[in-house]
């Protein structure tokens, strides 16, 4: 049987499956309250920190679940955003995370091999909420060598999703060297670091329970083993983008699953009312072929991402395009097409759906969160997808 976005291809994604979904119905008894306080459920990622959920991408050697395809991952994320997508965006953060410091764990300089493993069992054992923190705002996030011979951490981070409830972030940093060219690196920061402020700031249009808010370092001291080596600035690689996939690419079943919840409100509240008028059945027959269509461009991008992240035989730029494109094909139909949904629905639905307190309100605003989410925006992802087309 081809793969499906309904289901998952592993016993691994299955068991991730069995213990999300006694979550689902209290998420979404709590989801309308979270969303007008802008809260993140602490309480619920409390327990599942207890019971295996945090450590669902950690390798089963280190005390994980040991969910290893981005198919599994998307599907179970899928299932959650139907309940709640800003809780699904935030256990995304701690689910991509396990993926990519496994990979760090495997394959990393020594010194990360050491630093990947051991956050990975705290993970498993429910010790880690690991953020990743890229989109910086007003100064570039800088690391500088201090005259003690740490690094200090310097800059501030926005729409880290989960920040209010996490350990330790992983920053998307500039490394400045006295004499060297600036480098990439990805500093693992500690919660409790001299200097790091997480700020109480989230009031977004939509994703509301998912705690996006900003992270101030201010000369944060940084040991030079928690620094993760990444490129040089002015050489980018498209080697790269694999780690970019990793990251990101199982998001796409949140949005996927927001315009399938979407679709289902739409349908009951037609077969409420009796015979359709004509207009009403041709939206609802596009708005299955699209999701149809969304459907397949994801599960293709995810198996494209699964079948290369563990084949590091070939040209590493090569496998970086061979991941990067097809996501960004399904995340580019992704952004339009979930995005249309959702809105056809609420003109099925109609003024009804036009309400705070109605559930495609919430639906309305989760999903145009999609095309702000890295990599790439809109503008960012036509400039990479054209480029590939006049290679």
């Amino acid at each position: 049987m081809s793969p499906d976005l309904r289901t998952p291809v592993s016993a691994e994604g299955r068991r991730l499956l069995e213990l999300l979904r006694p979550y689902l119905p209290v998420l979404k008894e709590e989801a309308a309250a979270n969303d007008r306080a802008a809260a993140l459920p602490a309480h619920l990622f409390a327990r599942m920190r207890k019971d295996g959920v945090m450590g669902a991408t950690v390798p089963r050697d280190h005390g994980g679940i040991g969910v290893t395809r981005m198919h599994d991952v998307a599907v179970a994320l899928r299932e959650l955003a139907q309940a709640d997508a800003g809780v699904a965006l935030a256990l995304h953060m701690q689910f991509s995370r396990g993926l990519t410091m496994t990979y760090e764990a495997r394959h990393g300089a020594p010194n990360a091999r050491r630093l990947a493993s051991d956050i990975l069992r705290q993970m498993a054992a429910g010790e880690a909420v690991v953020c990743g923190a890229v989109k910086d705002t007003k100064q570039v996030t800088a690391l500088t060598r201090g005259d003690d011979g740490t690094y200090r951490l310097t800059g501030r981070k926005t729409l880290v999703s989960m920040a209010p409830i996490a350990t330790h972030f992983v920053i998307s940093a500039q490394l400045h060297e006295p004499g060297q060219p600036v480098r990439l690196a990805a500093p693992v920061v500690p919660r409790h670091t001299p200097g790091l402020t997480v700020e109480d700031n989230w009031d977004g249009m939509g994703m509301r329970s998912s705690g996006s808010v900003d992270i101030v370092f201010d000369a944060c001291p940084v040991p030079e083993e928690n620094v993760l080596p990444r490129g040089l600035l002015d050489e980018p690689s498209d080697a790269a983008l694999a780690g970019q996939t990793v990251s990101s690419i199982t998001m796409l079943g949140i949005y996927v699953g927001l315009a399938e919840a979407a679709r289902d409100l739409a349908v009951a509240a037609t077969r409420r009312r009796g015979e359709p008028q004509s207009g009403v059945r041709t939206l609802l027959a596009e708005i299955d072929t699209r999701l149809y269509a969304l459907r397949c461009a994801v599960t293709h991008a995810l198996a494209e991402a699964d079948r290369l992240s563990e084949d590091l035989s070939g040209d590493p730029d090569e496998r970086g395009r061979g991941m990067m494109t097809p996501f960004q094909y399904a995340k580019f139909l992704v952004n339009k097409h979930a995005v249309g949904i959702v809105d056809d629905c609420v003109t099925v639905v109609g003024g009804a759906a036009y309400t705070g307190k109605h559930p495609l309100s919430k639906l309305y605003r989760d999903v145009r969160a999609g095309g702000f989410m890295h990599p790439y925006n809109h503008a960012d992802a036509v400039d990479y997808l054209s480029a590939q087309a006049l290679r």
